[in-house]
């Protein structure tokens, strides 16, 4: 299954916080990273007393299921120290599972495709990179890169194939 990530951080060095992430995905069994967007700065959502992010999106093929990934992502997380102190707050590492292929999943831990992609620019512009049409497995997003214009986001990494 193809998996569209979402990465982030915050605190540390954001570069190298991105960079090792994306390794550790890499790392596990039966999962590789296929492409990831350009990296970009962006403002924080939902808590704004807090440092500029670095964000990227990443499509991702394995074998795990979504539960499972979810629980990598968590993993992941956890393995860099991320606390979860303050809702949207700082963070050494982020992990959303925006899309699972075109799977449509709600439950009590994972709502798949995520429920904020069209609110949040850090997200979009991200995802354009890899989907410069503006639909990822039929989900049209392109439309809410203008609705989102007076987020900040500056490019500072192109995208990276692998």
């Amino acid at each position: 299954m193809k998996y569209v990530l979402g990465l982030g951080a915050n605190l540390g060095n954001r570069l190298e916080n991105i960079e090792k992430c994306i390794e550790c995905i890499n790392l596990t069994p039966s999962t590789k990273v296929i492409e990831c967007s350009g990296i970009y700065e962006t403002e924080p959502w939902g808590y704004e007393k807090q440092d500029n992010f670095y964000n990227c999106v990443i499509l991702a093929q394995s074998l795990l299921n979504p539960h499972e990934m979810l629980g990598l992502c968590l993993g992941i997380e956890s393995g860099f120290g991320r606390k979860r102190k303050i809702l949207y707050g700082p963070r050494i590492l982020d992990i959303d599972l925006l899309f699972a292929e075109n799977a449509e999943i709600k439950t009590e831990n994972l709502t798949v495709p995520h429920p904020h992609i069209r609110e949040r620019r850090f997200v979009l512009e991200p995802l354009a990179d890899i989907f410069p049409g503006g639909e990822c497995y039929g989900y049209e997003f392109k439309s809410s890169l203008k609705s989102t214009e007076n987020q900040y986001v500056k490019k500072i990494k192109e995208k990276i194939n692998y």
